[in-house]
């Protein structure tokens, strides 16, 4: 259904021209792990040029002793804390498990269709799971896209505004089903011993042929142990997804871990009608996979289960009050399945050599991939681009660390510039507006990316 995409008559011939270009080489297949599969579709690289750095040799502490308390986007971290990934590419991985988005399309009872899209909030936030790298930041300007026709999607994000760092996206079904959108401002704290990143910004999902729009937020992350002991992350905080059109509203707990570890990467919610009346209970990890089941059911075993246990001790211990590790917490990672639960989602298995990667997913890793002749399709200002990711990716990490200081001093000197002559930074792909939905600001795509006239874009690199 072209007509829900841009409408500009040249838009399929730009189509095909970017087809061409994903055209496998095999004279690159060595380099960068890409083989095609029998049935023709491109199959993307699964790993890196490179693998990571030791971190160890880095005093942390020295860097971060003045940053207590302030907010990271505001103080140059020197490139050691990175993985190479642009933020832009960071968001896009919660494209991840667009089949959830495909699945939730096909189903024609609404609560159904709640299970799956609660099912891709989860999912969106899983690649998570033991990325303890910094994403880099995008500069302003900065684009990337994505299409992938095995998954039905393509999409196209910009870094929309530097001071707060606001990042947008737009993603689209190929065929017309859904439209997924944001705008992400991720604010990030120090708190002694962990790094916690709160994504602030509403995500909208619509699926167009049921006319349902819904709407959510992140979960907030946190970054254990990033002076002393081996990083964890864990995820906490609720997320309530709205659906607009019916008033059902799902409303997930992510799980601190508690003082014992008991809940480590819990989420345990429900989806309830515009009378709050509960249809069923979701449960599971958000780093193994999420179950839904009927209230009743659910409520009984949780008391079953409940007998003997002890009375939790309610005072958790201040994190930051010692100096020793924050120790994870050693908890097995297998969900307690309640008899007659539906399974919603099921984490996808970690190539065996992601530890060496950044602990990266295999949609990751395909991220930053530049195949032969892209270079000619793809917007200037695509992050594939940025030298100092791909010096990275490399493993050339003085060559990272010194194009990461000349970018963003050339993107100092560019706001100075506007600054003298009076001038206004200008988007190029998204205009602030108002969410229809939620009434609070957010960043509208305006269309016409994919027509390729990127004519005046601005020299970010």
């Amino acid at each position: 259904n072209k007509n829900s995409l841009d409408s500009d008559e040249d838009e399929g011939a730009s189509e095909a021209s970017f087809k061409d270009a994903q055209v496998f080489d095999s004279s690159r297949q060595k380099n960068n792990g890409s083989v095609p599969q029998e049935n023709g579709i491109k199959k993307h690289r699964t790993s890196l040029p490179a693998p990571m750095f030791s971190r160890n040799t880095i005093s942390v502490f020295s860097i971060l002793k003045k940053c207590i308390g302030q907010e990271l986007s505001k103080i140059t971290m020197p490139i050691v804390f990175n993985e190479p990934l642009s933020f832009l590419q960071r968001i896009t991985e919660y494209m991840e498990h667009t089949y959830l988005i495909n699945r939730a399309c096909s189903l024609s009872d609404s609560t159904e269709r709640m299970q799956a899209v609660a099912a891709f909030a989860v999912s969106a936030v899983a690649s998570q799971w033991e990325r303890t790298g910094k994403p880099f930041n995008p500069l302003l300007g900065e684009t990337y896209e994505l299409i992938r026709e095995e998954q039905g999607f393509r999409l196209v994000s910009e870094q929309v505004s530097h001071h707060p760092p606001v990042s947008a996206f737009h993603a689209e079904s190929l065929v017309g089903d859904f439209v997924f959108h944001g705008s992400i401002y991720p604010k990030l704290k120090f708190w002694g011993k962990s790094v916690e990143a709160e994504p602030k910004g509403t995500i909208t999902l619509e699926l167009l042929k049921h006319n349902e729009t819904y709407t959510w937020t992140n979960p907030t992350c946190c970054v254990h142990n990033i002076i002393l002991g081996k990083l964890w992350i864990e995820q906490y905080g609720t997320v309530e997804i709205l659906n607009h059109s019916t008033g059902d509203k799902c409303v997930l707990n992510f799980k601190p871990c508690g003082m014992f570890g008991k809940e480590l990467h819990t989420v345990e919610g429900y989806i309830q009608d515009k009378s709050k009346k509960k249809l069923c209970v979701i449960y599971g990890k958000w780093t193994e996979c999420m179950w839904s089941v009927d209230p009743q059911v659910y409520e009984s075993q949780k008391k079953s289960e409940k007998k003997g246990d002890g009375k939790k001790n309610k005072n958790e211990v201040d994190r930051a009050v010692n100096d020793d590790a924050d120790d994870m917490p050693d908890v097995q990672e297998t969900v307690s399945v309640v008899p007659g639960s539906t399974l919603l989602w099921r984490i996808d298995p970690r190539p065996a050599h992601s530890s060496t990667m950044y602990n990266f997913t295999n949609f990751a890793m395909s991220l930053n991939e530049l195949e032969p002749g892209m270079e000619g399709i793809l917007a200037p200002t695509d992050c594939r681009f940025r030298p100092d990711i791909k010096a990275m990716e490399n493993g050339n990490m003085d060559e990272a660390s010194q194009e990461k200081e000349r970018l963003e001093e050339k993107q100092r000197a560019a706001r100075k510039e506007r600054a003298k002559s009076n001038q206004e930074w200008s988007t190029r792909w998204f205009q602030s507006g108002t969410n229809p939905y939620t009434g609070s600001q957010d960043w509208i795509y305006s269309g016409g990316y994919f027509n390729r006239n990127y004519r005046n874009l601005p020299d970010i690199y």
